[in-house]
């Protein structure tokens, strides 16, 4: 046991919320069913849960910061109403054809490497869940286990994943599930 503690890396878009392309404005952030019954379990499982969002809105011009800000708060103000606590979130703002290339934006894993230096976490017990195939892929670098969710965009990413080697469940609460089966909670063995 190495004393840090394992994280879930959550996509926000699709897999916490329901999918609304380039999400800008508060009013309309609405928790997916289920899910933060399923973040709760995880951590008081004693996982740190973490946020990682692409935001290639940002670099299209289509809302800015402010907006990406107002919308995580609101995000965390309805977790939080429901027990759950966010340890961070990390986004990448940028897109290549507008922005040129970064080491941030998945499936490169420089968000959550940086997320795994700055809170002290133990990537190898890690899990990723998201509904698109490069959520999953930065946990190859990271040595982490992914988990591709069918809401959003995972039923059509669901064929492509499981190709990949990753496992496809229905949704957060059955991605709660499975983590909790594979390791007893963070404390747990490693499945």
């Amino acid at each position: 046991m190495t004393g840090r503690r394992p994280a879930v890396f959550l996509d926000r878009d699709g897999t916490i919320l329901v999918e609304k392309d380039y999400l800008a404005d508060p009013d309309e952030v609405e928790l997916l069913p289920a899910a933060a019954d399923a973040m709760r379990r995880l951590q008081d499982a004693g996982y740190a849960l973490v946020v990682v969002s692409n935001q290639s809105g940002i670099a299209r011009g289509l809302y800015g910061e402010a907006e990406y800000r107002a919308v995580d708060r609101r995000m965390r103000e309805l977790l939080l109403g429901r027990g759950v606590h966010i340890a961070a979130s990390y986004h990448c703002p940028h897109h290549p054809d507008f922005t040129g290339p970064c080491d941030c934006r998945k499936p490169a894993a420089g968000m959550f490497v940086r997320a795994v230096r700055e809170l002290g976490l133990d990537a190898a017990r890690s899990w990723l869940v998201g509904d698109r195939l490069r959520d999953l892929e930065p946990g190859t670098t990271l040595g982490a286990r992914g988990l591709l969710v069918r809401t959003g965009y995972g039923q059509s990413e669901a064929r492509a994943a499981a190709e990949a080697g990753f496992e496809v469940v229905p949704d957060l609460a059955a991605a709660a599930g499975r983590i909790e089966r594979a390791d007893g909670g963070a404390d747990g063995p490693s499945a």
